[in-house]
């Protein structure tokens, strides 16, 4: 039989945090999001004192206080790096992974004489070399590997390893993956409670009240695999960057400057896609709790697809001229840039006149110089020098592996 891996990183950003901070071990940790609004990652220990996902941080005040919680906001710099590090060992175990999100891939165990066997050394491996623990579920189909892991986290008689063959009888609707909560709720109210309920019912009824996927999800259930290990992912067909402003912005400086910051973070992420943009679409608005709630957006084409960023700052100024209404405290902006196309295979326009190659050679310098020596450290001036548009994140640790002014202290 073959057999799939799905390796999920333990509390992942939680772990980060304790790498480099000991201290915070056996101690209950949260990780805030940007601007250190919600809680967007909880240790075992926290969500044992029932603190929830999502919830917004001053709600929970009382019981972090009481609880000595300890609090840090988001580095993402920190978890994407040691991501990379868990990513590359799970790679030259088998180069045919497929990465699913910053903690977590699927690795197809092929051939493998005992892969409990292999996946406990795997184990052991990322743990000493990164320092970061993993669980590891295993099974026939990607469903049931994902159960698999839910098992191995959940039980420590598992050692962080869990093999299953066939579906949990008694594992919860909710807790499948792919079902979400109205399809949660459609099951209950028609008496399926649980996966072995699920499994039992027809495939008619199955894929005429679940569609397609959903009787796909089922049959994984059963056994049969129907998604396979994706290990070049699909390509995107949009970027968006987004984010809510700490302090609302009331002129059309202040949002220019923070609109062409998400203008340059896309276009870094569109070259490193090796992807052009044939629209860009600018949006801002004010809070929605504001009794004059005002909110716009535009989208405009460009002559020729591009990732070059001063032509891309250029055309979210002119969005920008068309959305902006003075008098409104702007809470929230972003730029959408979409209909992606390859950098190799694209139609150029006839009459527009662009030096692509001295434009790849600019950005190549920009883009490799902030790799190099910090993030920012060239800018565009249109982003100007104003902290209102950036994050506000006070509990940060150190970039410990990213930064050179931040490498770790040891005192003897």
């Amino acid at each position: 039989m073959l057999f799939i891996g799905l390796v999920d990183c333990n509390n992942f950003y939680v772990s980060c945090e304790r790498l480099f901070n000991p201290k915070l071990i056996g101690r209950p940790v949260i990780v805030l999001s940007n601007n250190d609004g919600c809680i967007v990652a909880r240790s075992q220990e926290a969500k044992a004192l029932g603190i929830p996902m999502g919830a917004p941080v001053f709600q929970w005040r009382e019981v972090i206080e009481r609880h000595r919680v300890f609090v840090c906001s988001s580095n993402f710099a920190l978890y994407g790096d040691l991501s990379h590090r868990v990513m590359e060992i799970l790679t030259n175990f088998n180069p045919e992974l497929e990465i699913y999100s910053i903690d977590e891939a699927f690795l197809p165990l092929d051939e493998i004489e005992d892969p409990v066997k292999e996946c406990c050394s795997l184990r052991q491996k990322v743990l000493q070399w990164t320092g970061i623990p993993v669980s590891i579920g295993i099974a026939p189909t990607k469903t049931l590997a994902k159960v698999a892991n839910h098992m191995a986290k959940q039980d420590p008689k598992h050692g962080g390893i869990c093999k299953l063959d066939q579906v949990v009888e008694d594992l919860p609707v909710e807790e499948i993956w792919g079902i979400g909560r109205r399809l949660t709720d459609f099951l209950k109210k028609r008496g399926i409670f649980s996966a072995g309920d699920l499994v039992r019912q027809e495939d008619f009824w199955i894929r005429k009240n679940l569609s397609v996927t959903g009787l796909r999800t089922v049959w994984e259930l059963r056994g049969t695999a129907c998604f396979t290990v994706e290990d070049a992912p699909a390509a995107k067909q949009s970027i968006m960057t987004s984010r809510s402003w700490r302090d609302p912005l009331r002129t059309k400086e202040e949002i220019i400057e923070a609109i062409t910051g998400h203008v340059v973070r896309g276009a870094e992420k569109l070259r490193g896609e090796e992807s052009l943009a044939s629209w860009l679409q600018v949006f801002i608005m004010t809070s929605p709790h504001n009794n004059n709630y005002y909110g716009n957006r535009v989208q405009i084409v460009f002559p020729q697809p591009t990732d070059y960023t001063p032509t891309l700052i250029h055309y979210a100024k002119q969005a920008l001229e068309e959305i902006f209404h003075p008098g409104h405290a702007y809470k929230r902006g972003g730029v959408l840039l979409g209909e992606l196309v390859d950098i190799s295979a694209f139609q150029p326009d006839l009459f527009t006149e662009q030096n692509m190659e001295k434009e790849k050679a600019v950005m190549n310098l920009v883009d490799s110089t902030n790799h190099k020596f910090g993030y920012s450290i060239l800018q565009f001036a249109a982003e100007g020098c104003h902290s209102a548009k950036k994050s506000h994140r006070k509990l940060r640790s150190p970039c410990y592996t990213t930064r050179w002014d931040e490498l770790l202290t040891i005192r003897i």
